[in-house]
C-alpha cells in the first residue's frame, strides 16, 4: 500500500477511535442535567467516565498530530479556514476539562450545578462543531488556487452540515446512554435505560438521514460513485437500528456495541466519500486539495510509519488495561453512616 494511502487510512482510524471513545464521554455529559436525581447520582455519572476521559482525549491529540505530520497542507488549510469554529471548539474543550476538576472543589450546590451545566454545554458543543467541521470537508468550502480558505464562518453552515452536527449530538447522546447501561446499577440504571429508549428513535432517524445525505453529497459534490461510499453508510444505518432494538430489549452490552459501530460508520462514510481528496473546494471544484498534494515527503511518511507501528500498540494496551481496571459499576445510591462504618466483630466491652 502506498504510504500516502496508508496514512490517510490511519488518520481515519485515529478519528474513528477518538469519536468512538469520546463519543460516549460526550454523551454522558449531555445526559448529566436530565438523568440523575440527586448529587450522589450525579457524582456516579462523573465517576463512570472520570478515570478514562482524559485517556480518551489522547486520541484527539494523536489524530491532530498525525494530520499535521503526514498531511501538513491539509492541516494548514483546515485549521486556518475553520479558525473561528475551532476556537469555539477549544473553548468547549476547556470548560469541559475544567468541570471535572473544579466541580469537586466545593460542596456548594450552586457551584456543583454550574460545573455540571458547563460539562453538559461543553459536551454538546464539541459534538455539534465536530459534526459541522467534518461535514464541510466533503460538502465543500471556498478555496483559492493555492488551496487557501477564501470564505468566512457563515460559509460553514448549511442544511447538510447542520444535519451532521445534530446527528453527532444525538448519536453521541445515545452512545453515552448505552455506555451508562453497562456502568450503572440500581435506580440510576433504570433511568439510564429509559433515556436510551427515548434517544433511540431520534438518533436513528437523524443518523440515517445524515448517512444517506452523505452518500448523495459525495456523488454530487466530490465526483464519487455510489460504491463504495454506500457500504459504510448501510452498515451504519443497520448498526443504529439494531442499537435501538437492543436498547428497548434491555441488552445493554450489545446496544453499546452497535452504537459504537454506528459511530465508526459515520466517520468511515465521511472519509470514504472524501477520498482521494482531503478538502473539497466549492464552487470551484478544481481547487480541491487531494491526498497526494497534501501529503508530506515519502521519507517523512516512512519515519512516521515506524513510529506509529511502535507507539500505537502501546497506547491500545494501556487504554485496554485502564478500562479493565475501572470496569466496576456505579450505583449513585447514598450510603448511610451505619453502612459506611462496619461494626467491630468483637463488640464493645463495658468498663
Amino acid at each position: 500500500m502506498d504510504l500516502q494511502v496508508f496514512w490517510f487510512v490511519l488518520i481515519v482510524v485515529l478519528w474513528s477511535g477518538y469519536f468512538l471513545l469520546e463519543g460516549f464521554d460526550f454523551g454522558v455529559g449531555m445526559l448529566l442535567p436530565f438523568v440523575p436525581r440527586n448529587e450522589s447520582e450525579r457524582g456516579a455519572m462523573f465517576e463512570s467516565i472520570g478515570p478514562v476521559w482524559d485517556g480518551n482525549e489522547v486520541w484527539l491529540v494523536v489524530a491532530a498530530g498525525a494530520t499535521f505530520a503526514a498531511f501538513p497542507a491539509w492541516y494548514a488549510t483546515m485549521f486556518s479556514g475553520f479558525y473561528l469554529a475551532l476556537l469555539l471548539l477549544l473553548f468547549f474543550l476547556i470548560i469541559r476539562v475544567v468541570s471535572f476538576e473544579w466541580r469537586a472543589k466545593s460542596d456548594s450546590p450552586g457551584w456543583r450545578r454550574f460545573w455540571l451545566a458547563a460539562n453538559a454545554l461543553g459536551s454538546t458543543g464539541i459534538a455539534l462543531i465536530w459534526g459541522i467541521a467534518l461535514a464541510n470537508l466533503i460538502h465543500g468550502v471556498p478555496l483559492d488556487s493555492n488551496g487557501d480558505y477564501d470564505g468566512n464562518l457563515v460559509d460553514l453552515f448549511n442544511p447538510y452540515t447542520l444535519c451532521a452536527g445534530i446527528a453527532f449530538v444525538l448519536v453521541f447522546a445515545f452512545h453515552g446512554a448505552t455506555y451508562l447501561g453497562l456502568r450503572t446499577e440500581g435506580a440510576l440504571h433504570a433511568r439510564v435505560g429509559a433515556a436510551a429508549r427515548r434517544l433511540a428513535l431520534p438518533a436513528v432517524i437523524v443518523g440515517t438521514t445524515f448517512l444517506i445525505w452523505t452518500v448523495f453529497v459525495a456523488v454530487d459534490r466530490n465526483d464519487k460513485d455510489v460504491f463504495p461510499v454506500v457500504v459504510p453508510a448501510v452498515l451504519g444505518i443497520a448498526a443504529l437500528a439494531l442499537a435501538a432494538i437492543l436498547a428497548f430489549a434491555g441488552r445493554n452490552g450489545l446496544a453499546f456495541t452497535m452504537t459504537a459501530l454506528g459511530t465508526i460508520a459515520m466517520v468511515a462514510t465521511l472519509f470514504t466519500g472524501l477520498y482521494p481528496r482531503v478538502i473539497v473546494s466549492s464552487p470551484n471544484f478544481a481547487n480541491s486539495l487531494d491526498v497526494s498534494a497534501a501529503a508530506s515527503a515519502h521519507y517523512t511518511l516512512a519515519v512516521l510509519t515506524v513510529i506509529a507501528l511502535i507507539v500505537t500498540p502501546i497506547v491500545l494496551l494501556y487504554q485496554s488495561w485502564s478500562y479493565y481496571v475501572f470496569r466496576a459499576r456505579v450505583s449513585g445510591e447514598e450510603i448511610r453512616p451505619s453502612e459506611a462504618i462496619p461494626r467491630s466483630s468483637g463488640g464493645s466491652t463495658a468498663g
